[in-house]
């Protein structure tokens, strides 16, 4: 039984810079179109996955977008009960994120309330349909929420082909939780996260979309903005126009089998100023690096292995933590994976033979290792399931001569402050005024 009741639109316009007014505009034409009227307790849930203002400017949907909702909400539709909220990626605080994209400064000035998911009281709440999270700690602000905005960056990913409405729920997740099934079973996590992360509506930022590592993305025009009433429908709209067919990407699947919808374009509405193809058209031709480490120019060479409690490939493990990694170098210091040690890199247990007698070979996992043969002049050994980018940006980088970004010295002091203030958050959340959860 599917879960949507009513006509399931996706409406495409155009907007080739981030001007406020065509922009809010825009968003006010799509939501009268939509037939939505916001109310109560509104919940604005961006992308703010990762920032860097010295070369991270592409992984989070742009603060004039927020704005332009936020100024729609309340001149246009006299809303004045807004939040925004997200859970910043990678294991990091997120109000570092929000500081450097610029978003919090944007706030600050709306007198808009910006919550760290992670810095809030939660709600331990059952999952009906999930099959891998039984449960989820629901932070306070989402719990509440009468109505929730979903704003996507559209971007390409590494691991999931494209990240936009679906893929955007891992960031409702704390810290605690994120990481739990982030392996081959990832595109069952991202459906899990549906049941509580389900939005009202969608306005997906595709003027400036993301290539390569989704958090470290480069920038490519595209010049359109993705207004919806349906999840599914608007990530069908976004996949066919990054050149994939919808059933070619697995959470979409995963979804459709659940019930959430249809992935039959004759079965939505499709309105706007420009079409699918036009824009499709505009990237036919882009290449997002990162989504083959075999493509990669380097002396690095890679073998891919699987979950050894599973059998299945562990793509969104160690392997979507080491391209991660690697993408957040090469964004910070171009070049320098031309310029890494030679070694191979063994990610989760590789079936068959790992011969390099001359080279370093590191295991990537707590399940790493090599069914056959494995000869190396060194082997290094990285725990986790997975491991993060993270620790491997502090233990593991230096040792294949790629330069860093953690050792980057704003990038350090930056961590610092922010981590200090977000555990002083997190520290005393059991001792600031409790609000009753209403719902």
């Amino acid at each position: 039984m599917e879960l949507f009741s009513g006509e399931r639109k996706v409406i495409i316009r155009k907007c080739d810079t981030y001007d406020h007014e065509t922009i809010q505009d825009i968003i006010k034409d799509g939501i009268r179109e939509l037939g939505q009227r916001p109310k109560g307790k509104i919940l604005i849930k961006p992308n703010i996955v990762t920032a860097n203002k010295e070369y991270i400017h592409h992984s989070y949907t742009e603060p004039t977008m927020l704005g332009a909702m936020v100024d729609c909400l309340e001149n246009d539709f006299n809303q004045e009960r807004i939040t925004i909220g997200e859970s910043g990626g990678i294991g990091m605080p997120s109000r570092m994120f929000f500081a450097e994209s610029g978003i919090k400064a944007l706030t600050d000035k709306l007198n808009v309330p910006l919550v760290d998911f992670n810095e809030e009281q939660a709600k331990k709440v059952t999952l009906e349909k999930a099959k891998l999270h039984k449960t989820m700690e629901v932070a306070k602000s989402l719990y509440e929420a009468d109505y929730k905005i979903w704003m996507p960056k559209l971007k390409f990913h590494i691991v999931t082909e494209i990240t936009n409405t679906l893929k955007l729920n891992i960031g409702i997740l704390n810290h605690r939780e994120r990481f739990l099934y982030h392996d081959d079973r990832l595109h069952q996590k991202i459906v899990d996260m549906l049941e509580i992360g389900y939005p009202d509506i969608i306005v997906s930022d595709a003027v400036t979309i993301g290539k390569g590592f989704e958090s470290s993305p480069y920038p490519v025009h595209l010049g359109a903005i993705l207004i919806s009433n349906e999840p599914l429908a608007c990530d069908m709209v976004a996949a066919k126009i990054l050149g994939y067919e919808p059933e070619e990407v697995v959470h979409l699947v995963e979804a459709r089998e659940r019930g959430y919808g249809t992935l039959d374009f004759d079965d939505i509405t499709i309105s706007g100023d420009i079409s699918i193809s036009t824009l499709a058209d505009r990237i036919k031709d882009v290449e997002s690096p990162f989504q083959e480490l075999s493509k990669l120019i380097s002396p690095l060479t890679f073998y891919e292995g699987i979950n050894r409690s599973s059998g299945n490939i562990c793509y969104g493990g160690c392997i979507c933590s080491i391209k991660g990694l690697l993408g957040t170098a090469e964004k910070k210091y171009p070049g320098t994976l031309k310029n890494a040690r030679k070694a191979a890199i063994v990610m989760g247990y590789y079936q068959g033979d790992v011969i390099h007698p001359n080279d370093p070979v590191v295991l990537v996992g707590t399940c790493a290792g090599v069914s056959g043969k494995l000869e190396a002049s060194k082997i290094i050994r990285v725990k986790g399931c997975p491991v993060t980018v993270k620790d491997m940006m502090l233990f593991l980088l230096f040792r294949l001569k790629i330069k860093s970004p953690a050792f980057d010295f704003r990038n350090m002091v930056l961590l610092g402050y922010h981590t200090v203030i977000s555990a002083w958050m997190k520290l005393t959340i059991p001792f600031r005024k409790r609000a009753r959860f209403e719902k």
